[in-house]
């Protein structure tokens, strides 16, 4: 018997719970976009737009915001 095949946890989530979850707006995930900035994302047809968790988590973490309590001195 073959093990089932694992794929891994890739949840589309659209820019209406992106934008709940991160506290943008719509309208600026879509300026974001169009801008070529912001969180990777997916067009799945000609119009739907996707982003993925783990791109959303990576694209956080990248631009992280130094700040006095942050500096070891």
């Amino acid at each position: 018997m073959q093990k089932p095949i694992r794929l891994p946890d890739k949840r589309a989530l659209s820019p209406r719970d992106v934008s709940f979850m991160y506290g943008l707006s719509e309208g600026t995930l879509a300026n974001w976009r169009y801008l070529k900035i912001g969180p990777r994302y997916y067009k799945a047809g000609a119009r739907k737009v996707i982003y993925f968790q783990t791109d959303l988590d990576a694209w956080a973490t990248a631009h992280p915001v130094q700040t006095l309590d942050s500096i070891d001195g």
